[in-house]
């Protein structure tokens, strides 16, 4: 039978969606004793095992590394249902925000970039294009023509039954009855708030809405109030304190600046700081707009020090950040040191704008400030170090972070401070700060650490709102959440300090958006709860979705919720039907594993902690997290507006799901970044089909029913297979699907490259050896190959892999003896090979180099008695010598026996303890003796294998494992 996998998935589909194979529901006595259970006592919980991952965001199609994201936990689950568990793998979709909506507004205006999208990467249809005008009927279509077809083609054990939209009534309710319950706990208020705000949509956003800077910070800037008659020329600075060493100023020529009445003053401003200033609760009237030129060769006045500074024109400003004009400290700042002297160098551009080169030039840095290791203009020494010779060098940034780093940590101001004076830049900045706010001379303004921008293509700026927040900030709900993830299983571990970095730094989170799809916010309905607030506990919501269609949505209030939840007692009279439903959620609940990206550690995941310590028992915490990493295609970021994609219908369609699946599992763990590349996609379905083929030969001929006498090469790939399994059993209980998977399928194809060469196939005994290597294989790999293995298992046993038993350790047939000896040929046999091809290479024929006879000379007895002392006692020359010298037969032998320690000690370091004692066991040249037909034919020679003695010297000294080989010819 040939390899056909579209024909081969399409009936293994349709097989498991008519057996509803893959709905899991609780049996009725574990989940009657779970709703009886007190939540607080300790349950088994290994029989149910409830895996979910983040639902998916409807707002373009499925590519290749969301196929990724699911098939990772997919395995994961095939695995646990293997073991015997009763598994739960739902799905759901995230409609909530505005995401979709700016994309159906896109659609509808009819802009290219959308259109070219929708018809060019997700191959929309242009009658199609209709259907999608309204957010619901968009979602619908990349629901169900992307991502759940995709799903489904990946072969995806999900439970369908349990799958919903963020935007239905339902759910609606039960997030309504998490919200009411944080209220009352005391955990949600309102106040001003900076947040992250789309002056497109004109409304708050949050991570999940964004397209670019999902990792910006809040910057808290410093307004300096320079001064230019009775105008504010306020200036933005991380560094207040360095406003003493401030010797001139620089703005953009050709930049729109304003002239803005700002809370009663006249400001001088860009136009773009006009609209964050107001966001950030300024009363700003624009009066007339300038360019930038328009400040230029002007001077203005330091409101700390009186001293006016010259403003000069630049490209480099930004006048987009901040207030569009910027102060200069060239004694503190490299940047600043490098602008100034390029500006001193170019006379013809200050010409050009009427400044006199001579007031340039005599601009000089103005030291503030001292510190060890730099001399008197720290700038300056920072520069000439780093050999920076122009603005355009790129050591120049890394030269202004380190000395802003040192500086902030080292730095101490100098006498000019007055009482700020000696004191180091860390320990006064904030002081300093408040200092001079309060007299009036500097002000506030926030903005990002980067450029932000939302989904539907607006800026995000800062903005300061009264609006509803979620207190994080919260120190009781902080130790709660440090908590879970104290008892929680990280994978890979070193992600634990993250979640708890995250805990430590998070502060008050804007919850509410001004509109979009989702869940209103009960008690003020002019909001609507944001995507990153209504994703927290929705996992609880999986074990009862499926039957909340016969409730009406009105039942569904808050004792509904109390009482499922809570138990019978948390409510006067409880709702029976939310009790039913209570003993399904006890059943499955906590969740064993989420798997989730590594960039939701900092907002998503960590909300899930919060909200589960909170709202739930410590019996419901979440068990585990399994981190993943990022998707590459062909050594590039993957960008859906770009075309540069790969859609999982069209791989599919190309190499196979199990192709698909097996690359995305084997390429990386599933923590790492993976590159998908064509090529190696391509190899990896020509090694599934040659494996198939090979399959089929076994099952062709499947040999004996019953065990016969097993020879030497059988025992040994009986033995390895075992190995095997212990290996792909421990790495799939640690989410280890590369690590599985190559030591399942690669690393045991080159056992069976070696027994296929070291053995006659066509024994029964072989024949028998392959059946039972094929079929551990076969449920090995069923996690991560369904298809393929589901058949073949079902051609060879009757029935398919996944309703088979995960193989178990044999320890029957596990012999680290026979493995030892069999290493020992195959070392033999490279070494021969090496010292053939050596004499083939020389520039002389040599009659050895095609041998007659191979003379394998064995180490000595004593030798092998120093090698059971060395592998008893390690690599300690001393004992090891100590020990060996108190035999005096050894003793006899001197500097021979003390050279051989030291080659001995080396040959063992960096080998288990276990394999040091195996091969102190086996009889080395009895390995030898019963390959030696093997190597015979191998190199069409006489083997001869015999002792070293004293009656027998070899031309080259023998060594345990080390055997002298002589090649002879006639």
């Amino acid at each position: 039978m040939d390899y056909d996998p579209q024909e081969l998935e399409a009936r293994w589909r349709e097989r498991w969606a008519e057996e509803g194979r893959y709905e899991a529901d609780p049996a009725e006595a574990e989940a009657a004793a779970a709703a009886d259970a007190d939540p607080s006592d300790d349950a088994d919980s290994d029989d149910p095992t409830f895996i979910t991952v983040p639902y998916p965001y409807p707002s373009g199609g499925m590519h290749i590394g969301h196929a990724r994201t699911y098939t990772v936990p997919d395995v994961y689950a095939r695995y646990r249902r293997q073991q015997g568990d009763n598994v739960l793998f739902p799905i759901a979709w995230h409609v909530t925000g505005t995401p979709i909506i700016g994309a159906v507004e896109r659609l509808k205006k009819g802009e290219e970039d959308q259109l070219s999208v929708l018809r060019d990467t997700y191959n929309v249809a242009e009658d199609t294009l209709e259907d999608l005008e309204t957010p619901m009927g968009y979602a619908r279509h990349f629901i169900e023509e992307h991502y759940k077809r995709g799903m489904k083609n990946l072969g995806l054990s999900i439970d369908w039954r349990r799958e919903f939209t963020t935007n239905d009534d339902r759910y609606s309710k039960f997030i309504t009855w998490q919200y009411e319950t944080l209220r009352d706990r005391g955990l949600l208020e309102k106040g001003l708030h900076p947040v992250k705000y789309c002056t497109n949509e004109e409304q708050p956003v949050t991570t999940h809405d964004l397209l670019e800077g999902e990792e910006a910070e809040f910057q808290e800037y410093t307004l300096i109030r320079f001064g230019h008659g009775d105008t504010v020329v306020p200036m933005a600075t991380l560094r207040p304190e360095t406003v003493r060493g401030v010797t001139n100023a620089y703005i953009d020529p050709d930049a729109d600046y304003v002239v803005a009445d700002v809370d009663g003053e006249e400001w001088f401003v860009s136009a773009a700081a006009v609209e964050k200033l107001q966001l950030q609760g300024h009363e700003v009237v624009p009066e007339r707009t300038v360019s930038g030129e328009h400040l230029v060769g002007e001077r203005v006045t330091n409101p700390i020090t009186g001293d006016e500074v010259l403003v000069l024109p630049a490209d480099f400003v930004d006048a987009d950040n901040a207030t569009g004009v910027v102060m200069s400290v060239p004694a503190h700042s490299p940047d600043d040191y490098v602008a100034l002297e390029e500006a001193k160098a170019d006379d013809e551009r200050m010409a050009e704008y009427g400044i006199d080169p001579a007031e340039v030039e005599a601009i000089e840095p103005i030291p503030i400030l001292s510190i060890e290791g730099y001399g008197e203009i720290p700038a300056k020494t920072a520069v000439e170090e780093a050999g920076i010779e122009s603005s355009t060098d790129p050591a120049l940034e890394a030269a202004t972070k380190e000395l802003y780093n040192s500086e902030f940590h080292r730095g101490r101001l100098n006498d000019e401070y007055g009482e700020f004076a000696g004191e180091v830049v860390e320990d006064v900045r904030g002081r300093f700060r408040d200092a001079y706010r309060d007299e009036g001379a500097f002000g506030t303004m926030r903005e990002f650490s980067e450029e932000v921008v939302c989904r539907c293509g607006g800026d995000v700026v800062v903005a300061e709102q009264d609006t509803w927040f979620l207190r994080y900030n919260d120190e009781a709900w902080k130790r709660k959440a440090h908590d879970v993830v104290s008892r929680m299983e990280a994978i890979p571990e070193n992600t634990r300090g993250e979640y708890d970095h995250t805990i430590d730094w998070l502060n008050e989170w804007p919850c509410i958006r001004n509109y979009g799809l989702g869940t209103r916010l009960p008690w003020d309905d002019e909001f609507v709860i944001e995507p990153l607030s209504d994703s927290t506990i929705y996992m609880a919501y999986y074990t009862i979705a499926h039957r909340l269609d016969e409730i009406p949505p009105e039942d569904l209030d808050r004792a509904f919720f109390d009482a499922l939840f809570y138990g019978p007692e948390a409510v006067d009279d409880p709702d029976e039907r939310a009790l039913e439903l209570r003993s399904e959620w006890l059943y499955w609940y906590p969740v064993t594993y989420r798997f989730s990206a590594n960039d939701l550690i900092s907002n998503h995941l960590t909300f899930y902690l919060f909200h589960h310590a909170e709202l739930f028992d410590s019996s419901q915490w979440p068990e585990g997290i399994v981190i993943m990493g990022m998707g590459l295609l062909e050594g590039e970021k993957m960008s859906s507006s770009k075309g540069h994609v790969v859609l999982p219908g069209k791989a599919i369609e190309e190499y196979g799901a199990d192709t698909v699946r097996f690359f995305l599992l084997n390429s990386a763990e599933p923590w790492q970044d993976y590159d998908w590349r064509a090529d190696q996609v391509a190899s990896v379905k020509n090694q599934l089909e040659r494996f198939w083929n090979r399959a089929q030969d076994v099952i062709d001929d499947p040999g004996p029913d019953k065990r016969p006498e097993l020879a030497t090469a059988d025992r040994w790939l009986l033995s390895r297979l075992q190995r095997t399994v212990e290996t792909v059993t421990e790495a799939m209980e640690g989410s280890e699907t590369r690590t599985a998977s190559q030591a399942a399928f690669y690393d045991f194809e080159e056992d069976l490259r070696w027994y296929r060469r070291r053995t006659d196939l066509s024994r029964p005994a072989a024949r028998w050896t392959l059946r039972e290597a094929l079929e551990t294989r076969l449920r090995l790999l069923a996690p991560f190959v369904p298809f393929l293995a589901n058949d073949l298992h079902e051609q060879l046993t009757g029935t398919p892999a996944e309703d088979a038993p995960w193989p178990a350790v044999d320890d029957s047939l596990l012999d680290r003896g026979i493995e030892a000896a069999e290493t020992q040929v195959e070392r033999l046999v490279e070494d021969v090979q090496g010292i053939r091809q050596s004499l083939q290479n020389a520039e002389e024929d040599v009659p050895e180099a095609d041998p007659d006879r191979i003379r394998v000379t064995v180490a000595a007895d004593w030798k092998h008695d120093v090698f059971a002392t060395v592998a008893e006692l390690g690599a300690d020359q001393g004992a090891v010598m100590g020990e060996v010298m108190q035999d005096p037969d050894l003793r006899e032998r001197g500097n021979a026996v003390n050279d051989l320690v030291g080659e001995l000690i080396e040959f063992a370091r960096g080998r288990e303890d276990a394999e040091l004692a195996t091969l102190a066991e086996i009889d080395e040249a009895d390995a030898y003796e019963r390959a030696a037909a093997f190597l015979g034919e191998e190199f069409d020679a006489e083997i001869v294998v015999q002792r070293e003695g004293e009656d027998v010297e070899a031309r080259k000294q023998a060594v345990p494992f080390r055997p002298a080989i002589e090649l002879e010819a006639e």
